[in-house]
Formats: C-alpha cells, sequence, structure tokens
C-alpha cells in the first residue's frame, strides 16, 4: 500500500496517458508492451515511489531488443497457467485472478 510505479525509457519517463499499447500495472508495477516496434528498443528502468517514505528508488535498466528472426527466445509459444489451489475471499469484497499466454 502506498506505491506507485513508473518507467522510465532512456531516462525519459513514459508517458502512458495516451498509449494503448503500454499499460504498467499499479498492483505490480509490470511494464506491459503490445505489439513491439522497432521505436520501442532501449532501456527500461522501473522507479518505485512510497508517499509515505517520501522516498523513490529505481531498479537497473533493462535492454529491450527486437529480433528479426521473429523468434521469442526463451518465451517461445507456452500457455501457462499458476493459480494457487484455494483462493479466499471475504464476503463483499473483491477477488482477481490473472491469466497470462505468452508466445506467438
Amino acid at each position: 500500500p502506498g506505491l506507485s510505479y513508473t518507467w522510465l525509457f532512456n531516462n525519459n519517463t513514459l508517458d502512458l496517458r495516451e498509449d494503448s499499447r503500454r499499460f504498467v500495472s499499479q498492483a505490480t508495477g509490470n511494464l506491459y508492451l503490445a505489439k513491439v516496434e522497432p521505436w520501442d528498443v532501449g532501456n527500461y528502468t522501473c522507479a518505485v515511489s512510497s508517499s509515505q517514505a517520501r522516498r523513490q528508488v529505481r531498479g537497473p535498466p533493462t535492454a529491450l531488443t527486437l529480433r528479426g528472426d521473429g523468434v521469442m527466445g526463451e518465451y517461445e509459444p507456452k500457455i501457462e497457467v499458476r493459480f494457487p489451489e484455494t483462493t479466499y475471499a471475504a464476503k463483499g469484497s473483491s477477488a482477481r485472478l490473472e491469466c497470462f499466454a505468452l508466445g506467438k
């Protein structure tokens, strides 16, 4: 609670307000890119802020490189579902289950 996530692209803050291809989850801090384009290549850095602690920490930059052969390397097509055996929720509360598929 109280954490805020932003991402930097080549040391500039990503402005995602009008970007339908990129999304930052404020629950996990993950950056999602859809339909990667050549201009997406560069260094991405996650910054986590805490208003309560009045502090911001940046992770190391992660390079995104475009492959010309269309192969996704370690993310070759696969479907993987990982859910806990039991998910608990209090009556009247919200519950969220996520499912991701990687590949082409």
